[in-house]
């Protein structure tokens, strides 16, 4: 599918997505730092920075754990990836009274720094939000005060002939709403 806008905008934003198949190769080390790095400037709230990433490479030790808190669904493709991260947000400002309203929304913005920089960097990330959260906050230490957000596949695009069969027709661009679907000028509605 290619992807197209009726506004001129950026190509860049049409052309990254978020794909399964990945080649299964080492990813080194300095790349993944790269990726985290853009992530780390993300805009925030009071310049609070709420978000944290917890992450492993597919040789090291923690693989198989952090693989196996996907669901099945997403272990079946995520195996191939040549890292895993897990995005983790502050919920509140460092006083356990004092709630951070935009956590989840700063950790957004992260990841999609981190997106930006991996698409730029010739590597492909996907996004998932499908996993045990309880078991995640288990195995990966995080403590009180902290939410696990999501996961992130990371890795150089593959054969999407290794694939599920079921998800293989599925491996391309996704297309989006119309945009006079998705912005209401002054009032939402539906």
């Amino acid at each position: 599918m290619t992807r197209s806008t009726d506004l001129d905008i950026v190509p860049f934003f049409l052309d990254r997505w978020s794909p399964r198949a990945m080649d299964g190769g080492t990813m080194p080390h300095d790349a993944l730092l790269k990726i985290m790095e853009a992530g780390r400037w993300a805009p925030s709230a009071y310049n609070y920075q709420p978000w944290r990433f917890v992450y492993t490479h597919r040789d090291d030790a923690n693989w198989q754990a952090s693989l196996d808190l996907l669901i099945p669904f997403n272990r079946s493709w995520a195996q191939s990836a040549s890292a895993l991260l897990f995005i983790l947000s502050e919920e509140t400002m460092g006083d356990p009274n004092s709630a951070n309203h935009s956590h989840s929304f700063d950790a957004g913005a992260a990841w999609a720094y981190m997106s930006i920089q991996a698409h730029l960097s010739g590597y492909q990330t996907h996004g998932m939000t499908g996993l045990d959260y309880d078991k995640a906050k288990q195995v990966l230490g995080v403590p009180d005060g902290y939410r696990v957000e999501a996961a992130i596949a990371v890795g150089k695009r593959g054969d999407p002939a290794q694939l599920p069969e079921q998800l293989q027709g599925r491996e391309g661009p996704s297309d989006r709403r119309p945009l006079d679907q998705t912005i209401f000028a002054g009032r939402f509605s539906l």
